[in-house]
């Protein structure tokens, strides 16, 4: 399986990403914010945490109009399989990949921890492989955390299953102690916590493999 990680001017957990889905097993090539397509048999597409182009304008908006934005939609929209993990998951909402948008946190402090994560659907590529409720300790590291969403897209989401996970103490403010959501076909996952950073003892916590394994065992079982 093959993996794309895109690396944007001011992102800071690529590398972290890219050794994440190599340890999984997959085939890992780093595209740059300036190349207009994902290379050839491109799996899965990684967008990393980090600062991309310093949080101008809003956090990720400027990094959703990069060239190869047009190319993550595309493979998005054909079906491919796209994570995005923090500043990735605001790519993701200024993409319109996702419902939603990430605002400053309602303690107005970067917060830099390892959270409590409840697992809240199970129905996904990158959940199918976790217990319904269970619980995940993953890092957090973000000043712009707190999910946003209006009454009829928190009940879309929920009526349709696409929470993801959950804080099991909120940290940040997010609407409905959202920490990650799902697209409408369930294959582009979009969360604030790093679970790149939770692959290895010594990091203190192995609970982010299961999303990495999941995705794999998912792809080779379709």
């Amino acid at each position: 399986m093959k993996a794309a990680v895109v690396t944007f001017p001011g992102s800071n957990c690529d590398r972290d990403l890219a050794v994440a889905f190599e340890k999984s097993g997959f085939q890992v090539t780093r595209v740059w914010h300036k190349d207009t397509a994902l290379p050839q048999g491109t799996d899965v597409v990684g967008l990393p945490g980090g600062f991309s182009f310093g949080d101008y304008l809003r956090c990720g908006a400027i990094a959703a109009q990069s060239p190869i934005a047009l190319a993550v939609k595309a493979h998005a929209e054909r079906g491919g399989f796209v994570m995005g993990i923090c500043n990735g998951f605001q790519v993701l909402t200024e993409m319109r990949l996702l419902p939603g948008a990430l605002m400053r946190n309602a303690g107005l402090k970067f917060l830099c921890k390892t959270v409590t994560l409840q697992v809240a659907t199970t129905d996904s590529p990158f959940t199918n492989t976790l217990q319904k409720g269970a619980s995940l300790d993953i890092p957090i590291a973000h000043h712009d955390g707190n999910y946003t969403i209006d009454a009829e897209g928190l009940r879309a989401l929920q009526d349709q299953d696409r929470v993801a996970f959950t804080y099991a103490q909120n940290p940040n403010g997010a609407t409905a102690d959202i920490a990650g959501v799902l697209s409408a076909n369930r294959r582009v996952l979009g969360m604030m916590p790093h679970p790149e950073r939770a692959i290895e003892a010594g990091q203190g916590s192995t609970d982010g493999q299961g999303l990495f394994a999941g995705l794999i065992g998912a792809m080779a079982a379709a």
